[in-house]
Parts: structure tokens; C-alpha cells; sequence
């Protein structure tokens, strides 16, 4: 279904201008360069062809002759486009200057070969550019670069002085390559055979077209489709052919997919995720779409504090964040039919190969439903709401529930980030790996902020059928539950007493408290008298009564808690912590909404 599903996206995006698709035979490079050279063929300048955004200079997005440019020990030159190794015979810090030098006379010989063929006044500046050009007139006197943007990450491209267009982009040329593209495909010996995706009989591509875009991916792309080993081959069928599909459609949905990934619009479909690097798209244009990657990939603070500044999308936010408290169900007030499909589709590096982590296919409908339980399964009350410095947010973004499971995030478990997605979208079982990871961090040493509190109850409710309250529970009873509110007494009571001291009650005690409770709440009541003591007359009353009321619902201190017992530990250990740092006007107002 993944490949249907790309291969109807490349129908939908190919008419719209802002994605850029373009047709089978050529592709979008990143062009950081540009080599302006006179009629004559002589070199006027090497120019950054970049373009500023957002304080940056990003590499120019235009349309070449031919795919995207393989790897591999050969040489394989371009055609009026290419690297400055075979454009210019330079490379930055080259460790083989001779393989170099042989690019060049590799990409000048090629051109010369289509000399006559083409006969193009621009084309053949460019030859006479090729003929007369010795590599080491990149370099001056003292032996450095005279053109630095020759060191920068990008492609290049011949433009003639005084021309606005590329080389390239010479009408003669563009027919001249459409021309013998058709005519190579006619005398291509092709394997006919029937379409996975079309179900068509047509000629079956060998090798699939690349993938850019994807995190941590080999900067020459990686294939979705391929096979390269005896072991997987069958009926005596090898390479792509194990997998039928045909060149037609390998095109359109690598281009598709491409667009999503790497394309001018990927940052509508596009957020990444530990090691994952997700996409998705609808069938056709939705609000969905728009608001997906700013809802999901950076977290919504408040309804208010929106992460995003175009006011037309923070008015679609806006209106999806109502009908998610509404519980996915509400009227329909300029959102999107709730019957369009919905993908999303999550892909890791593997060498020169993309591995698929997740494909999931619904509904725009079923997609808000699932995500209002979601958030309503792991709400908690904001430890720092909006008006504070460091505010909460009242929409956690998976990005931010991952981070929770590793001190760094290049250590965030790999294997997480596609079954958050599930759990969360399709209504499933969250993780138990990221449950254990959380608990794990906690016995590290991290604070039980309010992220962990909401990946531990979404854990508990879903997983564990539990009911757990956004707020404070006086009236739980488990175990773990209580110790952890006792944990958070005994804590600011010490805080009260001393004030900030260098290892405070959790940093040496929270981890063995929530694991083994008969081995240390013993030790550490007999210190809480000691700062019971310093505590003001009324202060002291009030906090041996509550340590009173907890107690009352322990009968004894069990000897181990379980893994779910010590989540519950942590959960009433945040609500009691929470509840003696709110005012009471606070608590008021919680309790009427």
C-alpha cells in the first residue's frame, strides 16, 4: 500500500507549483555554484549561486538534465551540471588529486562527444569553456582556492554573461535531451512484465531512483526498493526485478516521496523523530496537513501560544485544537471531511537502503479521535503553566515525550519513536519501552517533571487500565501512589526546614524510595522530625496533620514495588509536590473547571 499510496500523492502534487515535481529525465539539484563564462568560452567568474533565508545562504533548487547522480567507484559525469571535482577538476582538501584530475577529463569529454550532436551556440561556449580550462587556475599564487564557494556542499551550473537562464535551460538543449531520452528508451532492451502499483503491463525498472532528505541517510540517497544479494533472489529474477514495478511508476512515487522529504515543501510533511524521519500527507490539500508537523512536532504551549505566525494557519491550529477538546468529533466549521485518508510514513537510514519503521493509513476522522484520547490520556496539571518563563505544554509534542527517555537526545532509544506513533494515532498500547525508559531516568537521577508525568499516566490509563486524576487524589489507596505523595512531603518539608542544600531528599533517596520503601522511609521519617523541629508553630501543625492523612492509608511499607507501582510512586509523588506549591485561590479555580 505504500507505493499506491505515493504513486496516486505524485497525481495530486505534480499540478500544484509549490512542490516542484518535474517530469521522468530530469530532477532538482541543490546548486550552490555557478560558472559564468563569456560567448567566447572564457571564464568571466565562479559565482555563489545560493539564496538568503532566514539569515542563512541555502543551495538553489533547479531543474537538470538527468536523475539524481549515482555513486559508485566509475565515473559518471552530468550533462551541463555537476560537482566542482567534475566541472572544474577541484576538490577541497583532496587526498587523490590524480582521480580528480581524471573527473574533469571525464565530464570535458563527455560534453565534447555532444558537441555536434546538439549544436547549440551556448553549448558549444561551453565545450570551448572545457577545452581550454587547466584545474589549477582554481588556485593562486600561495596555492589557495581563489572561488570559496567551491568548498561549499552543492552542485554547479554553467550560465553565458548577460544571460538570465542557465546553460541548460537553452531551449535547443532541453528538446535535444527530451529527443534522446525517448530514443534511448526505444532501444533500451526492456523486461516487460505487470505492475505491483498499476497492475499494468509495462517495462520493469531495474533499479529504482533514490531518496534524499532522510536523517542520518548517505548524502547520495538511498533506495526504498532494491535487492543486491543471491540470497534474495528468485525465478532467476535479480536487482529490482524481485519486486516488479514499473520505471513509469518507480518514478512517480520516489518523486512523490521526494517532495515530501527534500522537497520546498517539506516542512508541511516532514518532522523527524529520534533516528525516524516521518512524512505524511492526505489524499487531497487539508488542514490536517498544514497543522500536522507544528502540532505534533513542536508542542502547543496554550491555545493562545501557538507555534507558528502565519495568521491563516494559526486560525486552522486554532480551530483543530477546539475540535480536539471536543473529543475529534465536532462539527466540521471549516476543518476538513472527516473521510479523507490520512498517511504517515516513517523511514530510517540503513546504509545505502531506507528501512520502513511505520506506514500507517486512516482517516482524517479517526486521526483527531485518536489524538484527542491521546492528550487525554496523558494530561496532568502543568507544573509551570503559560504565563510563566519556561511555561508547559498543554499539547506535548512526541518530540518532546521521546526526549524524556535519554539524558541526550542522540540517545534516545531508536526503536520508540514508530510505536509512540502508533499508540498515539491508530489508539493502541503505548510502548512499554518507553514507560521503562522514563522510570529508568528517574532512577538517574531527572526530576519528575511534568513531560515524564504525562508519558507515566498515558502509560498507566491505557496500558494498565488504571484510572488516574489530572490532579491530586486524596483518595487513592495503592501503595506506590501514597509513598510517592509521603516522598513529596518529606521533601519540602527538608526544603522548609533548610533551604537549598547540595543533595536534597530525592537526589539521594527518590530512586531506592520508589524501588524498595521498607529499606529507607524508615531512616529518613526519623530525619523528617529532626526537620519537623525548625518548622514556625502553624507551618508544623498543618504539616503533621497532611503527613497524618497520608499515613492513615498505609498499613506498612512493602519491601519492593513493581515497575507500574513505582509509575504510580512518581505520579503521586508530581501531584503532591504540585498541590503544595499551588495557592489555595489556584486549587479553587482547578476544582470548579
Amino acid at each position: 500500500m505504500i507505493l499506491q499510496s505515493l504513486n496516486r500523492l505524485y497525481d495530486r502534487l505534480k499540478d500544484d507549483p509549490d512542490y516542484g515535481l518535474c517530469e521522468q529525465g530530469f530532477s532538482y539539484q541543490k546548486i550552490a555554484f555557478k560558472v559564468v563564462i563569456r560567448p567566447d568560452g572564457s571564464l568571466f567568474d565562479i559565482q555563489d549561486a545560493r539564496v538568503p533565508q532566514d539569515g542563512k545562504l541555502l543551495n538553489r533548487r533547479v531543474k537538470v538534465l538527468g536523475q539524481t547522480k549515482s555513486t559508485g567507484s566509475g565515473l559518471n559525469p552530468c550533462t551541463l551540471w555537476d560537482n566542482a571535482a567534475y566541472m572544474l577538476g577541484y576538490k577541497k582538501d583532496d587526498p587523490k588529486p590524480e582521480r580528480t584530475r581524471k573527473t574533469f577529463e571525464a565530464f570535458r569529454d563527455h560534453h565534447l562527444a555532444l558537441r555536434d550532436e546538439i549544436g547549440s551556440p551556448s553549448f558549444d561556449a561551453v565545450c570551448r569553456f572545457l577545452e581550454n580550462w587547466d584545474p589549477d587556475s582554481v588556485f593562486d599564487e600561495s596555492g589557495a582556492c581563489r572561488f570559496p564557494i567551491l568548498d561549499e556542499t552543492g552542485f554547479g551550473v554553467f550560465q553565458i554573461l548577460g544571460e538570465t537562464g542557465y546553460v541548460h535551460e537553452d531551449p535547443a538543449i532541453v528538446e535535444w535531451w527530451e529527443r534522446r531520452l525517448a530514443e534511448k528508451a526505444d532501444a533500451a532492451r526492456k523486461i516487460m512484465g505487470q505492475c505491483l502499483i498499476t497492475g499494468k503491463e509495462a517495462p520493469i525498472a531495474r533499479l529504482h531512483p533514490k531518496l534524499r532528505g532522510i536523517a542520518g541517510g548517505q548524502r547520495a540517497g538511498a533506495s526504498l526498493v532494491s535487492y543486491n544479494e543471491d540470497a534474495y533472489e528468485s525465478y532467476a529474477k535479480e536487482q529490482s526485478f524481485n519486486a516488479p514495478v514499473s520505471e513509469e511508476a518507480a518514478f512517480r512515487y520516489t518523486q512523490a516521496l521526494n517532495a515530501l522529504l527534500d522537497g520546498p515543501m517539506a516542512f508541511r510533511h516532514k518532522i523527524t523523530l529520534a533516528d525516524a524521519t516521518v512524512v505524511f500527507w492526505t489524499e487531497k490539500p487539508t488542514t490536517t496537513e498544514d497543522i500536522f508537523a507544528p502540532l505534533l512536532g513542536e508542542g502547543v504551549v496554550s491555545d493562545s501560544d501557538l507555534p507558528v505566525q502565519d495568521e491563516m494557519l494559526r486560525t486552522k491550529l486554532q480551530a483543530f485544537l477546539a475540535a480536539l477538546r471536543k473529543g475529534g468529533r465536532a462539527e466540521n466549521e471549516g476543518l476538513d471531511d472527516p473521510h479523507t485518508p490520512f498517511y504517515l510514513l516513517a523511514l530510517s537510514p540503513n546504509a545505502g537502503r531506507t528501512s520502513v519503521r511505520l506506514f500507517l493509513q486512516s482517516s482524517v476522522g479517526q486521526l483527531m479521535e485518536n489524538l484527542a484520547r491521546h492528550f487525554r490520556d496523558i494530561c496532568v496539571e502543568r507544573t509551570w503553566k503559560e504565563d510563566s518563563r519556561n511555561p508547559d505544554p498543554l499539547y506535548p509534542s512526541f518530540r518532546q515525550l521521546l526526549r524524556q527517555t535519554a539524558r541526550d537526545a542522540k540517545e534516545i532509544p531508536p526503536l520508540l519513536a514508530a510505536p509512540l506513533l502508533e499508540a498515539a494515532l491508530y489508539g493502541t498500547r503505548y510502548p512499554q519501552g518507553l514507560f521503562s525508559a522514563v522510570i529508568r531516568r528517574l532512577h538517574a537521577g531527572d526530576a519528575v517533571n511534568y513531560l515524564k508525568a504525562c508519558v507515566i499516566k498515558g502509560y498507566l490509563v491505557r496500558n494498565q487500565n488504571m484510572e488516574v486524576t489530572m490532579t491530586l487524589d486524596k483518595q487513592r489507596k495503592e501503595p506506590g501512589y501514597v509513598l510517592g505523595r509521603l516522598f513529596a512531603v518529606l521533601e519540602k518539608t527538608q526544603e522548609d526546614a533548610l533551604g537549598t542544600v547540595n543533595a536534597g531528599l530525592r537526589e539521594r533517596f527518590y530512586s531506592s524510595a520508589s524501588a524498595t520503601p521498607a529499606a529507607v522511609f524508615p531512616r529518613i521519617l526519623r530525619v523528617h522530625q529532626h526537620h519537623l523541629a525548625k518548622l514556625s508553630g502553624g507551618i508544623r501543625v498543618n504539616r503533621e496533620k497532611l503527613l497524618q492523612d497520608i499515613t492513615d492509608n498505609l498499613a506498612k511499607f512493602p519491601r519492593f514495588l513493581s515497575l507500574d507501582e513505582q509509575g504510580l510512586f512518581a505520579l503521586g509523588y508530581y501531584h503532591q509536590r504540585k498541590d503544595l506549591f499551588t495557592r489555595n485561590e489556584e486549587k479553587e479555580e482547578v476544582e470548579a473547571v
